[in-house]
């Protein structure tokens, strides 16, 4: 009989990013994930002040809101949130600010990540990585919005809190999102597990 090597698929993970000064490390995200996965990335628009496409990997499919509304000129055509939606196994949002925390709890999709959320096949993951000034992290309006989404079955990248460093803004305190290769080292590890299932 003759026997074949089938390498396993590699999982398809949707990256998105949202305007938090931590997007500046979006493209070591991006390459970390690379090594393992097949990735696309979404980003909102205040994100892109933070990011410098020249330097995101060629090979990543990247969009924005413009290639939401430019994708679709006719009824048939593909909604691109739903083809990105139905497309990926897992959707990390990192980082994840407090203006997109609160569209997401509040069920507002007015942008691309936000429509791909609504739509989201919550049998499936998604990995939130907060970032913000230390003062908006301690609001009780954060507080409240992580609880709604957590029951929704959102997973948080961050061991308790995300973690107590000096932001760019020079509070000290709570609110920074957790390194690119501890996000992606968390996400395989878990992947890894949810694919070997029960022993």
């Amino acid at each position: 009989m003759e026997h074949h090597n089938f390498k396993p698929a590699k999982p398809r993970i949707l990256l998105a990013v949202s305007g938090s000064v931590a997007a500046i490390k979006f493209e070591i995200l991006c390459r970390c994930f690379l090594e393992w996965a097949e990735i696309r990335a979404v980003a909102t628009k205040s994100s892109l002040h933070f990011i410098d496409r020249r330097a995101l990997p060629s090979n990543v499919p990247f969009y924005t809101d413009e290639d939401e509304w430019t994708s679709w000129k006719k009824i048939g055509d593909e909604v691109l949130h739903i083809e990105l939606r139905k497309w990926a196994d897992i959707m990390v949002i990192a980082p994840l600010s407090a203006n997109t925390l609160a569209k997401i709890a509040g069920g507002l999709c007015d942008n691309l990540l936000t429509c791909v959320v609504r739509a989201w096949d919550y049998r499936k993951p998604i990995y939130v990585a907060p970032a913000m000034n230390t003062c908006m992290w301690n609001n009780p309006f954060t507080k409240h919005h992580l609880e709604v989404i957590r029951r929704f079955g959102f997973r948080f990248l961050s061991v308790t809190d995300p973690i107590t460093r000096t932001p760019a803004c020079g509070d000290h305190g709570n609110g920074l999102m957790l390194e690119p290769h501890v996000i992606f080292s968390i996400v395989r590890l878990s992947y890894k597990s949810l694919a070997s299932g029960p022993s």
